[in-house]
């Protein structure tokens, strides 16, 4: 029998996915080993690691696809896939990488449960994806794997489906629950029955929800208060970390790994320069733009050596903007792909504050932009050389929508060209003609966003 509170709808819209647009058709073809090679990882330690417990982790691979779930799930190397890309796309969804300076075996994966978000608060729906996908797994890799296995933590990134339904609108969002678990936790939680040994783990575990750290609850219809809770993963992130919000569906990851692809497109080296020194832009120029008409598209790789490159420089920016724009602590600036183009991505968290979800999700976009995210533009974008080889920037907004602290969110996404945005700065064009040139994504659902009409 279907379980009551869960659907799967007749038809799934086709959306804007960063990141992972584009990637569908180089990976259509699965590797025949369904496990990440130890030659791809760059990191001597994760790639020590892969190789140490390369056959069980291709076992394990196996075993999780074989087994039977509520709704259809895949392990894939990038979340927020749709269902029609899924069984297709690139299946490595095992992988040490490192989180928040520490080693952690990650496992992603896409769940096709769509949750309806009249009947189930955010917190039920994170609770029904860690029973029916993070539990079973988790026995599954603990059976498997050694309990000294030689990392400090496993670490879950699950995208799942939340359904809204308006008179007005009518939207399928996706929301990607991600859970760091300390090693002995780990195995701790395979064990145990009842959901009060559970809580006990989860309180002291890093848990987020669409990119906001999260206290997830197993009984109660409202997640627990964050603030209240013990931590046994530190919140701080290393200048190292290249981790990214989940608040958008995309393969950008909080857990990010550390890969390199052999189709990499060669990046020249920069020129080196002193962050520290006066007047210095955060991040370095770049050598001259290559002719896209006679160069291939840029890779993930590519964004992720521009990471590695600009690794200080981001770092200094991400310190600047947690006190200035309202960046988030956990997601810094970070490099990533979307529709072949090289996209800076900053999350911040709106200081505006939203009333019940109910409310209008085009006018909640455009004050987030206009009262929030534009006066911010010039300072954003001064920081940045213009020199530097990227083409877009992509700014996500976290909105909190109500004012208690149980609250929902919702994470929009501005993605505009980087040319259109200098204009607008300059006060040589709109708001409406940079919006009208850009890509808006509401919990990574696009949007068309006319500013007069929704005022």
């Amino acid at each position: 029998m279907r379980p009551r509170k869960l659907r799967i709808p007749c038809r799934f819209r086709q959306r804007a996915i960063p990141l992972v647009v584009g990637l569908a058709l180089s990976f259509c073809a699965r590797p025949s080993s369904a496990q990440v090679s130890p030659s791809e990882i760059l990191n001597p330690d994760l790639k020590a690691l892969e190789q140490s417990h390369f056959q069980q982790l291709i076992a394990l691979n196996q075993s999780i696809a074989k087994a039977e779930f509520p709704f259809p799930f895949y392990l894939s190397r990038f979340v927020g896939l749709d269902p029609a890309q899924q069984a297709e796309a690139d299946s490595r969804g095992l992988e040490f990488v490192r989180f928040q300076d520490r080693v952690i075996l990650k496992v992603t994966g896409n769940y096709n449960a769509a949750y309806d978000t009249a009947r189930l608060t955010q917190n039920e729906r994170a609770a029904g994806t860690f029973r029916t996908v993070v539990l079973p797994i988790l026995e599954q890799l603990t059976a498997v794997l050694p309990e000294d296995l030689a990392c400090d933590g496993i670490g879950f990134e699950i995208s799942h489906h939340a359904r809204t339904r308006e008179r007005s609108y009518d939207y399928e969002g996706k929301e990607i629950l991600v859970m760091v678990l300390a090693r002995d936790d780990a195995w701790a939680l395979a064990r145990t029955s009842t959901d009060s040994a559970r809580q006990e783990i989860l309180n002291r575990s890093k848990v987020y929800v669409s990119g906001t750290d999260f206290g997830l609850s197993l009984t109660e219809r409202d997640p627990l208060n964050v603030q209240a809770l013990p931590r046994s993963v530190p919140a701080k992130l290393d200048a190292t970390s290249t981790t990214r919000s989940s608040a958008l569906v995309a393969g950008s990851s909080l857990l990010k790994s550390n890969r390199s692809l052999s189709s990499v497109s060669p990046v020249a080296p920069a020129r080196a320069a002193d962050p520290a020194a006066p007047g210095a832009s955060p991040i370095l120029p770049s050598p001259k733009a290559v002719d896209p008409l006679t160069s291939p598209p840029p890779t993930p790789a590519d964004a992720e050596r521009l990471n590695e490159k600009h690794q200080s420089q981001l770092a200094a920016l991400a310190k600047e903007g947690a006190t200035k724009f309202h960046f988030v602590d956990y997601a810094p600036p970070t490099f990533m792909v979307f529709r072949d183009q090289i996209a800076l991505q900053m999350t911040l968290r709106n200081s505006l504050q939203f009333g019940p979800v109910k409310g209008s999700i085009y006018k909640r976009a455009a004050q987030s932009f206009d009262l929030f995210l534009a006066p911010q533009l010039k300072d954003l974008s001064d920081r940045i050389s213009p020199d530097i080889e990227f083409q877009l920037f992509d700014f996500s907004v976290l909105n909190k929508l109500s004012p208690a602290a149980k609250s929902t969110s919702e994470a929009i996404e501005f993605i505009c060209p980087r040319t259109a945005l200098k204009q607008f700065v300059n006060a040589e064009i709109t708001n409406q003609q940079l919006l009208d040139q850009s890509t808006i994504l509401v919990n990574g659902v696009r949007i068309a966003l006319n500013l007069q009409l929704v005022e």
